[in-house]
């Protein structure tokens, strides 16, 4: 049995990481490569030279049209793309997508992010997620829960579009605090500490409005003995999950979420949302790559393919 012709290169481009699959005409993925190097290990601009690395057979090939979704259209990437109001879905980021030339006649159609203002005044943006979320088959009036360094809470309006959305740095206040901080100097990492973890997650979700004295805990906890070193990682972890979770449902608590993303991630976050009283379910694997083949669908991108 032969493979199916290659129509797109999906781009998965992010801070950190770079992801190219060879997708077929029906969006099925024929290969998948990966390296690391996100946008930020890119020196001097070189963009182009990254891509060919990872995949510049594909390219020399004309194996199919290139679209691109993820930190690679921000300020920091190869192209500053736009960035679309809320609500948008597939048709309008498929009307806005923005060009850059890999080689000379060889384009890379980059997808644009989402911007919207919150009832506080405040504005927000995403790159990436917004295309995990049109492939993930979501109902309309969903909630969406996209765990990671920038945790995003997404709402669905009809026909896919992403209405509104809100940004938490769970992940990388995590990061910081334990790297870069005296909390971290108690800590002894590695170790699951599920108990610590529920611990946590109850503080932070009954004191999210006291959230910078409750993070504190993950410090008094270990110096009055309360908590074990090796207990201490999951127990911050929990407390800003709460916070997270506090807040994001402060204003429209959903009875149900819907989870995006990685395995792990998500794990924890069905357990905190669990203590909170709010069920979740999985999306299926593979969104962001079907959110760019329909992307690329709907701007005529799989037509063009040579």
């Amino acid at each position: 049995m032969t493979a199916s012709p290659s129509a797109l290169i999906a781009i998965d481009w992010g801070t950190s990481n770079l992801r190219a699959s060879l997708l077929d005409a029906a969006g099925e993925a024929i290969e998948t490569r990966a390296a690391p190097g996100g946008v930020m290990a890119v020196k001097d601009g070189r963009f182009a030279d990254a891509l060919l690395s990872l995949c510049g057979d594909w390219i020399d090939q004309r194996a199919g049209a290139l679209i691109a979704s993820g930190m690679i259209g921000s300020r920091q990437g190869w192209k500053e793309a736009d960035y679309l109001g809320c609500p948008a879905g597939i048709g309008e980021a498929a009307a806005r997508l923005t060009r850059v030339d890999v080689l000379p006649g060889v384009p890379l159609h980059i997808v644009p992010g989402l911007t919207c203002r919150n009832a506080d005044g405040q504005d927000d943006v995403m790159r990436g997620e917004e295309t995990q979320m049109w492939g993930a088959d979501l109902a309309a009036g969903s909630c969406c829960v996209l765990p990671g360094t920038h945790a995003k809470w997404a709402w669905l309006g009809e026909a896919g579009q992403v209405t509104r959305f809100s940004t938490y740095m769970t992940g990388e206040l995590y990061g910081l605090l334990t790297q870069h901080g005296i909390l971290g100097r108690l800590m002894a990492f590695g170790h699951a500490a599920p108990q610590a973890f529920e611990a946590g997650v109850r503080l932070g979700l009954a004191q999210s409005d006291n959230a910078t004295h409750v993070i504190f805990a993950a410090r008094t906890a270990g110096l009055m003995g309360r908590i074990a070193p090796e207990g201490l990682p999951d127990y911050l972890s929990g407390i800003l999950m709460g916070i997270e979770i506090a807040s994001a449902t402060r204003t429209e608590r959903p009875l149900e979420v819907v989870l995006l993303g990685d395995d792990g991630l998500c794990e924890r976050y069905a357990k905190a949302l669990a203590l909170a009283g709010i069920a979740s379910t999985r999306a299926a694997d593979g969104a962001t790559t079907r959110g760019q083949w329909r992307v690329a669908r709907q701007a005529g991108l799989l037509e063009r393919a040579p």
